[in-house]
């Protein structure tokens, strides 16, 4: 992994379009920071949409394991096929 890259809130307000423009080209975060100290990330469309998707995931995952112990359950033809749906 690089070195991150790290922008003062200062200098995006300078700067928004380049710094955008980076964070596209780059795929990678920036780290913005205000009074020197990290305050949020700035990621591309792709990153955040690709995190949302694992966050789905991960949600869905984590329900299947609660319905688990509840005694609830599906087949598993059903839960790969859903399982598929999700990932391509």
């Amino acid at each position: 992994m690089s070195v991150p890259k790290i922008v003062p809130i200062s200098d995006l307000r300078q700067d928004a379009s380049n710094i955008v423009k980076h964070v596209a080209s780059s795929r990678e975060p920036v780290f913005i920071t205000q009074r020197g100290r990290a305050a949020a990330v700035m990621v591309g469309m792709e990153a955040y949409e690709r995190a949302q998707h694992e966050l789905e995931i991960l949600r869905l995952l984590a329900q299947g394991e609660k319905e688990i112990e509840a005694g609830v359950g599906f087949e598993l033809d059903t839960v790969l096929n859903e399982a598929d749906k999700l990932i391509d």
